[in-house]
């Protein structure tokens, strides 16, 4: 019996030994083949599996006979599944193709830079704000794009008043004037108009925002040194769009807001209407708003006419009405004395207009016409003196573009004139300026091979008081293979002086001197950046995507207010120049529902005047962003935040104080309508935890800078409804 048993044990052995078969297949891009390294392949059900090596070949072991299904797997593709049938000849080597997968992220087309490709194949590097992440954002402040804007890495938003609120952007740490700020290709916050634009632009009407960092002057010109944030709007699109916002707030804040558009036929509509208002709000109890009183409405109706499959014809009007007071709490509560005699009064109107033709020559051609008219009225009040005045702005374009395969271009040209005239012409210091620019830009992008990508362009504008200007550009975008990409970039910028800067809106304009353009020069700046992108999976369920973007940025002869007359300030040229280097970081892992992004940014923004270095103030040197969010679509989002900014150096010679920022978003969903709940800096850090932010006497206070928060802790929850 022992001799029987063993030989049987044996060939059962032998058996199951030829019944373990080998699987081997080469993956590759589905549109390029090419081999695509650390992708994975896994029997579905179990936990057997391999990734495939340099060559994308995958062995698979240990497989028993049967039909088993094969999941291919590799982050930026879609997942494949196929089912085989084993055993199989052992010299079989199947070829798999995946193809891209379509992310949100990669079909963004990005306006900004007038081409028709989608962010993973400009040479520039954009960084687009759209989707659910826009949405998530807009559920935090329904009534500004501050949150928007300030939550990525490279970009903050300076307060440059303590009682008013009013803010501005800095990206990769420069002031504010050197950043450019659009809505839908058109310039319409610019100098005077500029000073509340963060505070009056409502998100729920936008597409997408739009972000490119360094110089940007070849197609829009000068003002976008640091770079430019382009606010694309909502357009009608199959089927009607109904929504409405309602939002509050514990600082006794309400947002309404409604978007509705459609299409019929040859033409389509979208109409924006929003009312905004907040309550005089003093969380630190020190008798002065944190938050100011404001009543603010807005409506943007816009026409399209689709004349047929060659013209499309939009035209838009925007509008906006505001009055906002800050300063004395007892002030504003009807209270005034002599005590209680300081505030801040901003009354703004805001109207423009907007038009655009679109003409498809043939598949590969196409011409646009754009024109905008806007129309910005400003009153500053404070006690003792008032700042008003009125700009008037237009902006002209004709563009041509051809794309093929290999080749686009892009050329054109534009006019665009700047008006300020201020409405007290009989009180000294008169700031009134009349700019016109007139400008001619070319650009082209060649595929040299499908891992070059070179994009060239050039620009010559002159301007009426400041002179000429030549600027060129490349940027340069290189596929290392499908999960590692590089870009170079490089440009030339200018900026022509106004007195709008943040600097003169921290004084509210008083006794600010009128520039001499004859003894005064556009500041010129050059840019370079590099950045890297990298993705991969790190197990079957968890991806990493990796980005980090180097910049340097030098301003020359940068205009700076100093003090001039007793009492007064000026504008200056003291030669030398402003230059920021540094770099910012994100990394986003995904496992299953959750996705946590972690940014870093490093700002080193230094002023070299007269043979001295200074910090540059107002900047934090060292940023962190984290975010954990956890997400199931249609169903439910919560979000975990938490931002760190390092001290930053004050005008004063001071030192700020280091502080972190925490905050708690969630929503649930609806098919028709969802609501939402923010716990913003729930901490409650506040600038007037750290120290006093005024000095004098609360008649009439002398500010310091705003480095943190003034507003502290912040619940506010509302609906959102979808028809």
């Amino acid at each position: 019996m022992k001799n029987l048993l063993l030989p049987f044990l044996a060939l059962i052995c032998i058996s199951t030994a030829w019944s373990q078969n080998t699987f081997r297949a080469i993956l590759k891009d589905e549109e390029t083949h090419l081999p695509l390294a650390g992708a994975n392949a896994v029997l579905e059900g179990t936990a057997i599996g391999s990734s495939t090596d340099h060559t994308g070949l995958v062995e698979i072991q240990n497989i028993p006979d049967g039909e088993f299904t094969i999941i291919f797997s590799y982050i930026g593709y879609e997942e494949k599944s196929e089912k085989f049938n084993f055993p199989q000849p052992s010299d079989r080597t199947t070829e798999i193709y995946l193809p891209v997968e379509v992310e949100e992220t990669e079909q963004v087309i990005v306006t900004a830079t007038r081409s028709s490709r989608t962010i993973a194949d400009i040479p520039t590097r954009v960084e687009a704000i759209a989707g659910e992440e826009l949405e998530e954002k807009g559920n935090m402040k329904p009534g500004e794009i501050r949150m928007v804007l300030n939550e990525s890495t490279g970009i903050q938003t300076q307060q440059t008043s303590a009682t008013s609120y009013n803010s501005s952007i800095r990206i990769q740490g420069l002031d504010g004037k050197y950043t450019q700020i659009l809505k839908d290709g058109f310039p319409l916050f610019s100098g005077f108009s500029g000073g509340l634009s963060l505070l009056q632009i409502v998100p729920l009407d936008l597409k997408q925002v739009e972000v490119i960092k360094g110089a940007s002057s070849t197609l829009y010109g000068g003002g976008a040194i640091a770079g430019l944030v382009n606010l694309v709007s909502r357009t009608p699109e199959e089927g009607r769009q109904l929504n409405f916002l309602l939002n509050a707030t514990t600082a006794g804040g309400f947002d309404g807001s409604g978007f509705y558009a459609e299409r019929f036929g040859l033409t389509g509509t979208t109409i924006f209407v929003s009312y905004n208002m907040g309550s005089a709000y003093d969380p630190a109890g020190i008798g002065l708003t944190a938050i100011p009183e404001f009543r603010r409405y807005t409506v943007n109706p816009k026409l399209f006419f689709y004349i047929n499959d060659q013209a499309t014809i939009n035209i838009g009007f925007n509008s906006t009405i505001e009055e906002r007071t800050g300063g004395d709490i007892k002030y504003i509560e009807g209270q005034a004395d002599s005590l209680h005699s300081y505030f801040e009064l901003n009354r703004t109107t805001r109207f423009s207009t907007q038009a655009g033709l679109d003409f498809q020559i043939s598949k590969e051609a196409k011409i646009s016409l754009k024109n905008s008219a806007s129309y910005y009225d400003r009153n500053i009040k404070i006690p003792g003196f008032s700042f008003a005045g009125k700009q008037f702005a237009t902006f002209s374009e004709a563009s041509f573009t051809k794309s093929s395969p290999k080749l686009e271009w892009i050329a054109g040209f534009n006019l665009w004139t700047e008006q300020f005239v201020q409405v007290q012409p009989d009180t000294p210091p008169v700031v009134d300026y009349r700019h016109l620019t007139i400008g001619g830009f070319v650009q082209n992008t060649w595929n040299a091979t499908p891992k070059l990508s070179l994009e060239t362009g050039l620009r010559l504008d002159h301007q009426n008081e400041y002179g000429s200007f030549v600027l060129p550009r490349i940027a340069m975008l290189i596929k290392i293979k499908p999960e590692l990409t590089f870009r170079l970039g490089s440009g030339l910028g200018y900026k022509t002086p106004t007195v709008f800067t943040e600097d003169a809106e921290r004084l509210q304009f008083r006794n600010i001197l009128p520039i001499d353009a004859n003894k005064t020069k556009a500041e010129e700046s050059i840019g370079f950046n590099f950045d890297t992108n990298y993705r991969t999976l790190l197990s079957a369920r968890i991806t990493m995507s990796l980005n980090t973007l180097l910049y340097y940025t030098k301003i020359s002869d940068p205009l700076i207010l100093t003090p001039a007359a007793i009492g007064f300030y000026e504008f200056s040229q003291p030669g030398g120049y402003i230059d920021t280097k540094g770099l910012e970081t994100n990394i986003k892992l995904t496992y299953e529902h959750y996705k946590l992004f972690v940014g870093y940014t490093l700002a080193d923004v230094h002023q070299h005047f007269g043979g001295e270095t200074t910090i540059t103030p107002l900047v934090a040197r060292n940023r962190l962003n984290n975010v954990l969010i956890y997400e199931k679509p249609e169903q439910i989002k919560l979000g975990l935040e938490a931002y760190y900014f390092s001290p930053q150096k004050l005008s004063d010679g001071r030192t700020g104080q280091a502080y972190w920022i925490f905050g708690f978003m969630a929503e649930k969903i609806w098919d028709e309508y969802s609501i939402f709940l923010n716990f913003e800096n729930f901490l409650d850090v506040r600038q007037t935890r750290f120290e006093t932010i005024y000095s004098g006497s609360q008649q009439n206070p002398v500010f310091n800078d705003i480095y943190a928060p003034l507003d502290g802790f912040i619940i506010n929850g509302g609906v959102k409804l979808r028809f």
